[in-house]
């Protein structure tokens, strides 16, 4: 049993100290050549501010050296498959056992990835369809992969196993019939040389490409949208139809011939063929998703919905909620209830059927253990929060029963109710009971008080932090004097809640339907911070994020701001939320929804180009010297265009090395050495900076550079305002948490000087939060309460509830029991209401 110190400094045990995992000189990212010694076999918290270095010891360090060590031992063929981390920065690492990473990240993957697959229910439910189901009479017994909406055996031949029928609409294809082809009344036609080349067909075929489209024939418009045959025609661009009719005749021949295709089959192809993800989403524009004809949704063969088990088909029983399912399979697990068919097979499907329902509810129990009873077992895997996502995950391995392996957990309680925090613990002391070590990254003050031991990283974000502040037991953290988590792990519970600002005015939805949510209404304060909280599945997103957005959206005609990439058309829910404005939308100017989803899916998007800060630095180089006296202008300071960036990476900054038998791998451009641009364009500086200087900046450091330019140095303090100074302006996207992406969404939207009242929605965003940081977001969103506008936000931190001005509480419970208001009112009167889960947590906060 390892000795814990009971003193503050940093633990910097002997090497031969057993119990131990022994990191020496770890350089990961901002981390400063520190030294730790972290015991096994316990539940270690890894906490400091966002940006502290935390993530780079536990998952750039530790988790990083663990999966290398494991993969020296797999055959290099293999190692393909695996996603590979970069080798750690580090000197040595010894005592370190294997380790599982149970990292904070929406759900990937596609419609088809569902919460059964990625926790083998919906494996077990097949075999126990194929084994125990009710067949119709003198219908041949099923394989489990019929069952499945991924095989050829099992899915709806119509639809594919999607469920859904993609297609358009000639409203779609045409939007404005007043227009002519030549002034694009084909909206979905492509813009530029193809969408011509379709045009100067149609005027070799002979049709008045300047006549309005409702003129011309209807069998003209009809081939024109919905043909499916492809002829070749010759092309002679600029002339009219006599004029190639001429050409044609005199054997002049046509500068080429074109293809010409259908608005409809241009649309399908582009959307179902396209790797431009650009052009898919413009596809997306023109097609409508409504439910398969043939398996009226439910994805698979007839064959397949035709066997029941307690009354139900397979795909109605995976609509249902997990502990739904667990109650219709109780009676067959335990024996009360034999598989609807054992009369006819024998004792021997009642065993099976008995013993895979026994293992299905038993999978399912832990689930319901960590507050996902909730979730539907055929629910896109696309559709979850990460904390959904990690907790399901979670749950798998709690099953696993694996001995002696590190798990290291990105805060497995985001997302999470305080309600259901004690479950989550309840599980982690599970697998610490079971003789395996837990190492978390959190922000939770509930779970840091609950851990063995916890290594504190900071002081503070970027490059001001990457040092061990204190490793050891929680207590000995009080007497860290730099600690930015101790003075919020060690102090008093007193009340919070301030004085709460009255409503200016109401706004008054009614008949809201979405997902849980059935008939609701809800009276919303205008000109005040107002919260929804509730437990996880309690319909807190399903109103804040979803139903609310679309119902307004429609009733002020605009689409809210702030948004990013929607998902894809295949992932998202048949149907819009139901309601409508009642009264108060005349107070409302604009809506801005910020939500988590990231601000770009490439490298090269990055925070300086999603901001529009990139814009104004490009153009003040431009504007130098050096640059006017070669005539360079701003678009030569773009690492995406040709006539700027190096030729070799184009302005990627890295190139792809591909080895035979092994995961290709990114390595520094052997040309730019990672700058991105031609060396000419670099040997333009601003103050001795290049334009590659400033893109590593930070944006404390930045802000400090360019403090002379007005504009930039606001736009620069917005982000620092937020919490974001220790990101690098060129800092890939695809390395940006959600909630570094959703405050990057929000200093961009403050930038904006716009008049009128605004409505800003926020989807919990406090998720990867530091307390400190939530103080300095929570002051950045009431100061825009303070200049009159309303922000409304989903949230599981009592903090920020009881400092807010109103709450309405969702529940009473998850799913199908909740959904409904449990309590509405200023803090303290929610933290009085008897029938809320979250009163217990909000009052000790509201005095």
């Amino acid at each position: 049993m390892p000795q814990f110190p009971t003193t503050a400094p940093v633990s910097t045990g002997p090497g031969n100290q057993t119990g131990f995992t022994h990191v020496r000189g770890a350089r990961e990212h901002n981390l400063k050549d520190v030294n730790v010694d972290i015991p096994r076999d316990r539940l270690v918290v890894f906490t400091g501010v966002s940006g502290s270095g935390k993530s780079s010891l536990a998952f750039g360090t530790l988790y990083a050296e663990a999966q290398r060590r494991y993969l020296e031992s797999v055959s290099p063929y293999a190692r393909r498959l695996f996603r590979q981390m970069p080798v750690p920065d580090v000197t040595t690492i010894e005592g370190l056992p294997p380790a599982i990473a149970l990292q904070q990240q929406r759900g990937t993957g596609t419609g088809r990835s569902s919460v059964g697959s990625i926790t083998t229910l919906s494996n077990l439910l097949r075999m126990l369809y194929s084994r125990a189901g009710r067949y119709p009479a003198g219908m041949e017994r099923l394989e489990a992969e019929s069952f499945s909406t991924n095989t050829p055996a099992g899915a709806c031949p119509q639809c594919h196993g999607q469920g859904r029928i993609m297609d358009t609409t000639t409203e779609l294809l045409v939007p404005d019939d007043s227009l002519s082809i030549r002034q694009r009344a084909v909206a979905a036609w492509p813009t530029a040389w193809q969408g011509q080349n379709l045009r100067d067909i149609l005027i070799t075929k002979g049709v008045d490409v300047d006549c309005p489209w409702r003129d011309l024939p209807a069998a003209t418009r009809d081939w024109i949208l919905y043909t499916e045959e492809t002829p070749t025609f010759p092309v002679y661009p600029g002339l009219d139809h006599a004029a190639v009719r001429r050409a044609i005749h005199d054997h002049v021949p046509p500068a080429y011939n074109g293809t010409f295709t259908g608005a409809r089959r241009y649309v399908l192809r582009t959307f179902a063929t396209s790797q431009s993800a650009t052009m898919r989403r413009r596809a997306e524009r023109f097609l409508t998703a409504t439910p398969c004809p043939a398996c009226h949704g439910q994805r698979l063969n007839p064959d397949a919905l035709r066997v029941t088990l307690a009354g139900l088909n397979i795909a109605q029983l995976t609509r249902l909620p997990l502990s739904a399912i667990a109650h219709t399979l109780a009676p067959l697990a335990d024996g009360t209830q034999p598989p609807d068919d054992a009369p006819q097979a024998g004792a021997a499907t009642a065993i099976a059927a008995r013993r895979i329902a026994a293992d299905l509810l038993a999978r399912i129990a832990v689930l319901e253990h960590l507050g996902l009873g909730y979730l539907q077992a055929d629910r896109a895997v696309t559709t979850l929060s990460p904390g959904e996502y990690q907790r399901l995950r979670l749950g798998t391995q709690i099953r696993s029963s694996l001995f002696g392996v590190v798990y290291v957990l990105d805060e497995p309680s985001s997302g999470l109710h305080p309600a259901d925090a004690q479950n989550l613990l309840d599980a982690l002391m599970g697998l610490k009971a079971a003789g395996n070590s837990l190492f978390l990254v959190e922000h939770n003050l509930d779970l840091i008080r609950r851990a063995d031991w916890i290594v504190d990283v900071g002081p503070d974000a970027g490059t001001n932090g990457g040092e061990i502040l204190y490793s050891g037991p929680p207590d000995g953290l009080r007497a860290v004097p730099l600690s930015r988590t101790a003075p919020y792990l060690f102090a008093n519970t007193a009340p919070i809640a301030g004085t709460p600002r009255k409503a200016a005015r109401w706004l008054k939805l009614a008949g809201v339907t979405w997902n849980n949510l059935h008939d609701l209404s809800v009276d919303i304060p205008l000109g005040v911070f107002v919260t929804v909280t509730g437990l996880s599945g309690s319909g807190k997103s399903s109103l804040v994020s979803q139903a609310l957005p679309e119902i307004l959206t429609r009733a002020l005609g605009q689409k809210p701001t702030g948004e990013m990439e929607a998902d894809s058309m295949e992932d998202r829910p048949l149907g819009t939320p139901g309601g409508q404005v009642v009264s108060g939308l005349r107070g409302i100017k604009r809506l801005v929804m910020i939500d988590q989803k990231p601000i770009g899916r490439t490298p090269r998007s990055n925070l300086a180009t999603y901001t529009g800060l990139f814009d104004t630095i490009r153009r003040i180089y431009a504007a130098t010297d050096l640059a006017r006296a070669r005539h360079y202008d701003a678009g030569r300071f773009s690492f995406n265009l040709p006539k700027g960036r190096c030729p070799t990476c184009e302005g990627a900054g890295s190139v792809m090395v591909e080895l035979l038998f092994l995961p290709s791998v990114y390595s520094p451009c052997p040309t730019c050495h990672g700058m991105r641009y031609q060396p000419d364009v670099l040997e333009v500086t601003l103050r001795g900076k290049s334009i590659a200087d400033v893109l590593d900046m930070t944006v404390d450091e930045a802000s400090a550079f360019f403090a002379d330019t007005p504009a930039l140095h606001a736009a620069l303090g917005t982000l620092r305002q937020g919490g974001l100074g220790y990101l690098r302006l060129g800092q890939p996207a695809t390395e940006l948490s959600g909630g570094e992406a959703q405050r990057i969404k929000l200093a961009t939207e403050l930038q904006k000087q716009r008049r009128g009242h605004t409505l800003y929605i926020l989807d919990e965003p406090t998720t990867g939060l530091h307390p400190a940081d939530v103080d300095r977001l929570q002051a950045h969103l009431q100061s825009l309460v303070d200049a009159g506008h309303t922000v409304m936000v989903a949230e599981h931190d009592m903090r920020v509830a009881a400092r807010g001005d109103w709450i309405i509480d969702m529940g009473p419970g998850a799913g199908d029991d909740g959904g409904r208001i449990v309590a509405a009112g200023t803090p303290r009167d929610v933290a009085r209401a008897p029938d809320s889960r979250t009163a217990p947590f909000l009052l000790p906060l509201t005095g």
